[in-house]
């Protein structure tokens, strides 16, 4: 399974990287990771046109998209990506500038958000 990672670079600028979470064969449940620690799970809703400009994830943390509209997220290096309804970002980017946000398809977009012990 891959999953979008946001990190900061030695330059203090955020990267994108795509991570590969492995999966275990469980048999007849499928396939599973490995357990992560996490700390809490937040349910968020954002509106049709947000436009969050540069900032820093508050904490490392996956954001699990669920429905509605998708996002775009800008880096440092002017690189974009758009994310969208079964989607999962790693969110590492604590420290140096940031990443910007912005809604993209005119409607509320509903997430997960997971902060990582």
């Amino acid at each position: 399974m891959n999953v979008t990672r946001i990190y900061t670079g030695d330059d203090g600028e955020s990267h994108f990287e795509n991570v590969a979470i492995e999966l275990l064969d469980r048999g007849a449940i499928g396939a599973i990771s490995k357990p992560l620690d996490a700390k809490a799970i937040l349910f968020r809703q954002t509106e049709r046109d947000y436009d969050y400009q540069w900032h820093n994830a508050p904490q490392r943390q996956f954001v699990i998209m669920l429905s509605g509209g998708g996002v775009e997220i800008e880096v440092g290096d002017g690189t974009t990506r758009r994310l969208f309804a079964g989607d999962v970002l790693l969110a590492e980017d604590t420290t140096g500038r940031g990443h910007i946000s912005r809604a993209i398809d005119d409607e509320p977009r509903i997430s997960i958000f997971v902060p990582l012990a």
